[in-house]
């Protein structure tokens, strides 16, 4: 199909209704619309159902606004026009997604109960390690990795520079895991003398 160049004349009779430009709009758009849609929606008649949106919106457009700013891109007016029906549809198909009468049932990906109760007893180990350590180390570890504080900010409560902050939460963190390690060892070994 030859390209059209599209002026203010084009547009006024758009607008206005007149029968052989919109015969002449639907015409030279249709099938490039068709193309585009049917690329990307599932069925024909989806795709026609979504030609026929854009062409409606597009005139609606001119007869209440009465023109575009640019007549010369009004193939990118349709476009872009089109682009919203497509993602107005797939947004719907998303939240009303059918299941298939013959789908599988979905299995729970809920914790097991014995991975809740290992999940409990590591909470009750770290708590417990935590407990252990010097008030200050303590006290870096919360307001860094549980408050999720401000690293200047903390470094400032706690009267320091930002490097000897890192400095501290490396040397808590090696305490902490230290101890957690020695923790394990203890529960490896009660394990296999049977205690």
């Amino acid at each position: 199909m030859q390209r059209h160049v599209f002026d203010d004349e084009y547009i006024n009779r758009l607008s206005k209704g007149d029968e052989e430009t919109e015969r002449h709009f639907t015409r030279y758009f249709g099938d490039l619309l068709l193309i585009k849609l049917r690329g990307r929606l599932r069925s024909p008649q989806l795709a026609e159902d979504a030609r026929q949106e854009t062409f409606l919106r597009v005139l609606n457009r001119l007869r209440t606004k009465g023109s575009i700013e640019h007549p010369e891109r009004l193939g990118a007016f349709v476009n872009s026009v089109c682009e919203n029906i497509l993602s107005e549809m797939f947004r719907a198909e998303g939240r009303f997604r059918q299941v298939p009468e013959n789908a599988p049932e979905q299995v729970s990906v809920s914790a097991s109960p014995e991975s809740e109760f290992i999940t409990e007893e590591r909470k009750t180990l770290l708590r417990a390690e935590l407990a252990k350590l010097s008030d200050g180390d303590r006290t870096v570890l919360r307001r860094v990795f549980l408050d999720e504080s401000d690293k200047d900010e903390v470094a400032r409560e706690l009267g320091m520079n930002r490097d000897y902050l890192r400095v501290r939460i490396h040397r808590a963190l090696g305490r902490l895991r230290s101890a957690l390690a020695k923790q394990g060892e203890l529960s490896r070994m009660a394990k296999s003398t049977g205690a």
